[in-house]
């Protein structure tokens, strides 16, 4: 059984697999290293949205230390460079400025921080979906891939991620808040140039589609179960309606950090296959209760702790974490083994070989 059949059994849960699939994402300060260790240059591929690159980037690495998927995402236009600016940030596609941090690129002004008027959301200009050179690197790796490991594109910061970028965090909550009428505009915008790109993919040949908006936090959720039916959940039901009608067989996956028991039920009502990253020690996220929950409907993938396991534990503690979850969420398939985030700089290398050590080990089905 190859990588592209491991997952996509277990992510059917329509026949057992010969092990639990294994997937995960390195960011630069681990890339490297790898790189360097395994004598394989690392595959840049420029997103849409810079810190996606990290999802996308170094396939070829991370197939030779195990993975059994490979990434893809929307890259960007032809000829296109950021504007830089004076003080050592960036311009986007669609006009943040950007400021790198230590890992990640951090929002320094949204374009439309000083704006509430639904003419400035319409008049905003986007960037264009359709271009084709987006997806050369998505080509290739589907060419090169297909059929032989499990190809997800990306099209996370779907919506509500995309929005509050464009208008700081607290500004487009307490304006979701109170209605005001760019709010859902605005959503729209953002969610018809994910949709967009993703059917693209979908079209170029991806098994599965990852979408993703973080509406969780450590104990419970940004917004309100009641308010994320309200605004959210009809419009995931057409994005995932919009995916399916380009391939009714491609997976559907959906990303979203902290704890959202509360609306798991509702994803699978509009059409969500696979639930990621099962973020670990938040409340409702117990591993055997989400499995007796929802095993019967969606498949699980990610659930190994990035926070505390995989930066300071030991490969004895991260070993029994790998082999616990396996067992949890692992009988019958519907289960891929991963960290519950990119993993960051401050997890070292010996503890990414532990992990996938563990679960090569533990993974296996009788």
């Amino acid at each position: 059984m190859n990588s592209y059949e491991r997952v996509l059994h277990a992510m059917r849960r329509d026949s057992l697999p010969d092990r639990v699939p294994l997937q995960f994402d390195l960011s630069r300060p681990l890339l490297e290293p790898f790189s360097e260790k395994l004598d394989i240059p690392i595959g840049w591929q420029p997103n849409y949205y810079e810190d996606l690159k990290y999802r996308t980037s170094g396939n070829e690495i991370r197939i030779a230390m195990g993975s059994d998927c490979v990434m893809v995402g929307g890259g960007v236009p032809a000829g296109y460079e950021p504007e830089q600016t004076d003080d050592g940030c960036i311009i986007n596609e669609f006009g943040m400025k950007m400021k790198m941090g230590l890992a990640w690129y951090d929002v320094a002004e949204g374009p439309l921080e000083k704006s509430s008027s639904l003419q400035e959301v319409l008049d905003l200009p986007f960037p264009d979906p359709t271009d084709e050179a987006r997806f050369e690197d998505a080509k290739r790796y589907i060419d090169k891939y297909k059929g032989e490991y499990f190809i997800i594109g990306t099209v996370e910061l779907t919506m509500f991620e995309m929005a509050w970028r464009m208008t700081g965090l607290q500004k487009f909550m307490t304006d979701m808040a109170l209605g005001e009428p760019y709010i859902e505009p605005l959503i729209d915008r953002c969610m018809d140039f994910a949709v967009s790109i993703g059917k693209r993919l979908i079209e170029l040949g991806v098994d599965g589609i990852w979408a993703g908006d973080d509406f969780g936090a450590q104990n419970g959720m940004m917004i309100s179960p009641d308010m994320w039916r309200k605004i959210f959940k009809p419009r995931y039901a057409e994005v995932f309606r919009q995916f399916k009608s380009v391939n009714p067989d491609v997976v559907t996956m959906y990303h979203c950090d902290g704890a959202i028991a509360p609306i798991i039920g509702d994803l699978i009502e509009v059409g969500l296959d696979v639930f990621n990253p099962v973020q670990p020690n938040v409340p409702g996220h117990e591993p055997q209760e989400l499995k007796a929950q929802f095993g019967d409907n969606i498949s699980f993938w990610g659930a190994i702790d990035q926070q505390y396991l995989l930066p300071r534990g030991t490969p004895e503690e991260i070993e029994a974490d790998v082999k616990a979850k396996i067992e949890a969420l692992g009988p019958g398939g519907g289960y891929m083994v991963a960290p519950a985030h990119i993993l960051q700089r401050d997890t070292p290398v010996e503890n990414v070989e532990a992990f996938i050590n563990a679960v090569k080990r533990h993974g296996v089905y009788a």
